[in-house]
C-alpha cells in the first residue's frame, strides 16, 4: 500500500521530470506548458479531495501516520493530569518518631518525605515540588484565604512553611496554634495577605462567603472545608447536605466567576494569582480505633463518614459535579500516607499537608495553563 510520503514523492517526480522528459521530445513550449500546468492542477486538486473519499484516506492513514500512542505521547490533557495530583506516595525512613505529642508530630518539619508515583500518565503530567522562590511568585500581591477547622489550620502551616522557612515558623507557631481562633499574616516581601478563619461548622463558612459579598471584596485563593465538627456534635448526614448545597449556591451566585490569570512579568513563568480560585479541603481518613474520645468512636464511624462523602459529592459543590469548588482531596492523601502517619486517628503528619499545598499550586499552574 502506497503511504502519504509515497505518493508525495511520485507526485514531485511528475511535476518535476515529465515536463522535462516532454522538452526532450522536441515538443512546443506552449505545449510543455500547458501539460505542466494540468498536471499540476490535477495533482493539486486531488491532494485536497483526497479526505473526502473515506478509502483513499484509510489507505494513507493505515501505512503512512504514526500510532496514536506514540505520536500523543508528548501531549499533556490537563483533565487526566488534575485526575492523578492526589497520586502521592510516601516515604517513612525519615519519620522522627520521637515526638509523642500529637502537635508535635504533625507540625514537625524534619521529616517530611513525599513525592508523585512515577507510572507513565503522572511523569507525563511533569507536576512539580515548587520552592520557596517559585510559590512565592506564584502568590505575590494576592490575598489568601483558608477557612475552617483543625485541618484547615494544619493546611495553613504547611503553606507557611514553604512561604516563610523553618526560622520565620518558629517565630509564628505560637500564635498559629491558639485554639479556636483567627490568624492573619502580612508576608511584607511578597504582598501577600493570609487569613485563616477558625469555621468549624458548615453555618460558619457560609458566614464567611457573606462577609466577602456584603464587603465587596473577595480573596484571590480561597480554600474551605468543614465536616468533622459537624460529625461529631451534630451527626446528620441529611442536614450537612443541605448546608453544602446553600454554600455551593452562594458561592456561585455571590462570588465573581475565575478569569485568566494575567501575567506581571514579560520574563516570568509564574504569574501572580490574581482572579479567585475556590478549593475545598475534604475530610481526612477516620481510623476509628485509634480516635481519642468514646463519643468520637460512637460518632465517627467509616459509614458516618461515607453518608457524610456522600452527601458532599451530591451537592454540586465541587468542580467535577458542575459546582465552583476545586478538590484537594486529604482523605486520599491521608488514607495513603496511613496509620504510621496519625496519633489520633484524625489529624496527620505535616507531610500529608504539605503534599495537599503542593496538589493546590500545581492546579493553579494547570488551571492557568503554565508550566515551571
Amino acid at each position: 500500500m502506497w503511504g502519504a510520503v509515497q505518493l508525495g514523492v511520485l507526485a514531485a517526480f511528475l511535476v518535476l521530470f515529465v515536463p522535462v522528459g516532454m522538452a526532450g521530445w522536441h515538443l512546443s513550449r506552449n505545449k510543455m506548458l500547458f501539460f505542466s500546468c494540468a498536471l499540476f492542477i490535477t495533482l493539486a486538486v486531488g491532494v485536497h479531495l483526497t479526505p473526502y473519499f473515506s478509502s483513499v484516506s484509510s489507505m494513507l492513514s493505515s501505512s503512512g501516520s504514526v500510532p496514536l500512542s506514540l505520536s500523543s505521547s508528548s501531549i499533556v490533557d490537563h483533565d487526566s493530569c488534575i485526575s492523578l495530583l492526589h497520586k502521592v506516595a510516601f516515604d517513612f525512613q525519615e519519620f522522627n518518631n520521637e515526638n509523642t505529642s500529637v502537635e508535635n508530630t504533625i507540625i514537625s518539619s524534619s521529616s517530611k518525605s513525599w513525592k508523585w508515583i512515577e507510572s507513565e500518565p503522572v511523569v507525563r503530567c511533569e507536576f512539580q515540588k515548587l520552592t520557596k522562590s517559585d510559590a512565592s511568585d506564584l502568590f505575590n500581591g494576592s490575598w489568601v484565604v483558608v477557612s475552617g477547622d483543625s485541618q484547615a489550620r494544619l493546611f495553613v502551616v504547611s503553606l507557611l512553611e514553604l512561604l516563610l522557612g523553618d526560622y520565620e515558623m518558629e517565630r509564628i507557631r505560637g500564635d498559629l496554634f491558639k485554639r479556636h481562633s483567627d490568624y492573619n499574616i502580612f508576608i511584607d516581601e511578597i504582598g501577600m495577605k493570609l487569613d485563616f478563619i477558625w469555621a468549624p461548622y458548615m453555618s460558619n463558612l457560609t458566614d464567611s462567603v457573606l462577609g466577602f459579598e456584603e464587603k465587596k471584596s473577595y480573596p484571590d485563593v480561597f480554600v474551605i472545608g468543614a465536616g468533622l465538627w459537624d460529625m461529631l456534635h451534630i451527626n446528620n448526614a441529611t442536614d450537612y447536605g443541605v448546608s453544602l448545597k446553600l454554600l455551593g449556591d452562594l458561592m456561585v451566585l455571590l462570588l465573581p466567576v475565575p478569569s485568566d490569570f494575567v501575567n506581571d512579568g514579560a520574563d516570568s513563568n509564574l504569574v501572580s494569582v490574581r482572579s479567585p480560585n475556590f478549593f475545598w479541603l475534604g475530610m481526612p481518613k477516620l481510623i476509628n480505633s485509634m480516635l481519642n474520645t468514646e463519643e468520637k468512636r460512637e460518632k465517627m464511624t467509616d459509614v458516618m463518614w461515607q453518608a457524610y462523602t456522600d452527601e458532599l459529592y451530591s451537592s454540586k459543590l465541587l468542580r467535577q459535579s458542575g459546582g465552583p469548588l476545586l478538590m484537594l482531596d486529604i482523605h486520599a492523601l491521608s488514607n495513603n500516607c496511613g496509620v504510621r502517619c496519625t496519633t489520633d486517628g484524625m489529624h496527620y503528619h505535616g507531610v500529608v499537608y504539605e503534599a495537599a499545598v503542593h496538589v493546590m499550586l500545581n492546579r493553579l499552574l494547570i488551571e492557568s495553563n503554565q508550566k515551571l
